[in-house]
């Protein structure tokens, strides 16, 4: 008996109808169903989008990834992870990997493949793409996020505000990912370069709680959750009615 096969599953940013029809298809076909473990013993994002479509008789296994950017304890977590979904691929049980977004758009699961693969290369591993958080976004925005020869930058959690000023000298749009740590000094910037009235922030999008702030001039300081991202549109796009102008 052959080894089973990996799968990374992207589930998008929350929304279970969000999921594609081979995601889903592979997601209720599988086993075993990994996702991340959610903090304070909470329920994970992966987990609740993925837990509509699961059967009872499907095994969940709950992978622990720390919120620390400590590489040493990261590695160590990626290999406990790793060793767990080994034990049912080496019995020739296939394992799925819920993963938030998309599976190669800052993902887990790239870390955990990798991890995987270190130590047993004759794994098989396939990744089924979805819907990334800036996409998501952009259409609870009912923007287009380019538009013709618009150029696109997406800064991930930004910890170097000079990363933003120096994409703002060559993109068009911008995506901020992970934004509440440094949202009020990321305000200063855009507001220095007058484009206040061409941010969007978008929190928790794609859950029911969802919440987006249009007009940034009168909001210097928010208190947003870590599932937080800002867009800027240099060039304001046509929207179905017109020119978008108001923020």
């Amino acid at each position: 008996m052959g080894n089973g096969t990996f799968y990374g599953i992207s589930v998008g940013p929350g929304d279970p109808e969000l999921l594609t029809l081979k995601g889903l298809r592979l997601l209720q076909q599988a086993p075993v169903v990994a996702f991340p473990a959610g903090i304070g013993n909470k329920t994970g994002l992966a987990q609740q989008t993925v837990t509509p479509w699961l059967a009872p008789t499907q095994h969940q296994l709950s992978l622990h990834f720390p919120y620390v950017q400590d590489k040493d304890k990261l590695r160590q977590a990626w290999k406990v992870a790793a060793d767990k979904v080994w034990q049912f691929l080496k019995i020739g049980k296939d394992v799925v990997f819920a993963c938030e977004g998309d599976v190669s758009f800052y993902s887990t699961f790239t870390y955990l493949a990798q991890t995987l693969l270190q130590h047993h290369p004759d794994v098989l591993v396939e990744s089924v793409p979805g819907v990334c958080s800036p996409v998501a976004a952009a259409a609870a925005l009912g923007l287009p996020l380019t538009v013709g020869k618009q150029r696109l930058a997406v800064l991930p959690a930004l910890y170097c505000l000079s990363d933003l000023e120096q994409a703002l000298t060559w993109a068009e749009t911008i995506v901020l990912l992970k934004i509440s740590s440094v949202y009020s000094q990321v305000w200063q910037i855009l507001q220095q370069y007058q484009l206040l009235e061409r941010s969007w922030v978008v929190e928790r999008v794609g859950l029911p709680d969802r919440v987006i702030y249009r007009d940034l001039h009168a909001r210097p300081q928010l208190q947003l959750s870590y599932f937080s991202l800002l867009i800027v549109q240099q060039e304001l796009p046509l929207s179905r009615t017109g020119l978008i102008t108001d923020g």
